[in-house]
């Protein structure tokens, strides 16, 4: 292990690997990471539901969101590595005025940066999703841009790619605190030793906060639990079956293997690490799947889980460097969005750190935003 670095990252999931790929392609020196469980990206990464979307209500969203869809789409060419990514879209079902509203004020959005969302009537959405009950659906939203990504495929093709470019990947070596003098980050205390640095990056997605306040510095995210339950085969699911989302109820599904995953963000549960599943929260997700699809009256349950969202007041991400604490960098907070938003957020702080100009403003996801007040709720958070 190297006792020092220009960079370290805490946290091997998607986010700290993506930065950590786009550093070491700019060459910014030796760049190490941590990940204190065997496997990189078993933690919140591994346990998402692999989701792709642009179809947010913030432009900084939007924009993260198509930046990341376009890096996707040549992830291969970039880092020689072939990582799943089916472009089968999202639908969003509208069964309200309220509800044909306020999307009709995002999808005006979505469309002047240039995404290609478009309205499905009603008697159009099972060409798209066989099988989906429409009887109260007013009209739905898709965009073809939207899809699945296998969260492995990214894990591996940045580690990877990472590695090739010089990076130190370290498993099992858990952060055990910052080397802080006079207010100036000077390295990482770990399990096995310190690495001294003039850098520390915090991509603890869940853990953030505690990483965060080892240097004295507040960071509003919240561990949130949030559960997901998969079917056995459905003769109905085919390839090309995309995400749907149930506006009204909350539901989430998408082909997985040969049946559906179906998710469900229960709002009453208080933030905390617990990560067990509530046999009732599976009820509740499996109650409002069968309201909506009534053919999985006879499917089977393969399996259920729970992780972590990381969770921010605004529903944005925090990207960018602590006031209060010289060379400590946030990128956390992606509220649900992580995966999705991984390989533009990693380019972003690559660029930041490097002294470069950045692709996208991240100026509205600055850490100090919430002290000034200044801040626009993302409310399309599944």
């Amino acid at each position: 292990m190297s006792k020092s670095a220009d960079a370290v990252i805490i946290g091997g999931g998607i986010i700290g690997l993506s930065a950590a790929y786009n550093l070491a392609r700019k060459k910014y020196g030796k760049v190490v990471v941590l990940e204190k469980e065997m496997f990189l990206g078993s933690g919140a990464t591994g346990k998402c539901a692999g989701g792709i979307r642009a179809q947010f209500t913030t432009r900084i969203n939007i924009q993260m969101s198509m930046k990341s869809e376009e890096l996707l789409v040549r992830f291969k060419e970039d880092t020689d590595y072939d990582a799943f990514f089916d472009q089968c879209g999202y639908m969003f079902l509208l069964s309200s005025e309220e509800q044909v509203t306020g999307f009709a004020k995002a999808v005006e959005m979505q469309r002047s940066l240039g995404l290609p969302v478009e309205y499905i009537a009603p008697d159009r959405i099972n060409d798209i999703a066989p099988k989906v009950r429409t009887d109260d659906i007013i009209k739905a939203t898709f965009c073809k841009n939207d899809g699945l990504a296998d969260p492995n495929d990214l894990v591996q093709g940045y580690a990877t790619a990472a590695r090739k470019l010089g990076a130190e990947i370290i498993v099992e070596n858990e952060a055990a605190g910052l080397i802080i003098d006079n207010g100036t980050v000077k390295g990482v205390k770990t399990r096995n030793g310190d690495i001294s640095a003039p850098l520390v990056i915090n991509a603890a997605g869940p853990y953030a906060k505690i990483i965060a306040g080892w240097a004295g510095v507040k960071l509003p995210v919240e561990p949130v639990r949030r559960q997901i339950t998969t079917t056995g085969p459905l003769d109905f699911v085919q390839m090309g079956f995309p995400m749907v989302v149930d506006v009204a109820s909350g539901l989430y599904f998408h082909r997985e293997s040969p049946g559906l995953l179906l998710g469900w963000a229960d709002k009453d549960v208080e933030p905390g690490f617990d990560e067990s599943i509530d046999p009732d929260y599976t009820d509740n997700i499996i109650m409002r799947a069968l309201d909506r699809v009534p053919a999985l009256e006879t499917a089977e349950i393969a399996k259920s889980w729970a992780g972590l969202y990381e969770t921010t007041p605004d529903h944005h991400a925090i990207i960018g460097y602590s006031k209060q604490v010289k060379g400590l960098y946030q990128i956390t907070g992606f509220s649900g969005h992580g995966l999705m938003h991984a390989p533009a957020a990693g380019l972003l702080a690559a660029e930041e750190i490097a002294g470069e100009k950045t692709c996208i403003d991240i100026s509205p996801l600055a850490p100090g935003r919430f002290e000034k007040g200044a801040v626009i709720e993302e409310t399309n958070v599944i």
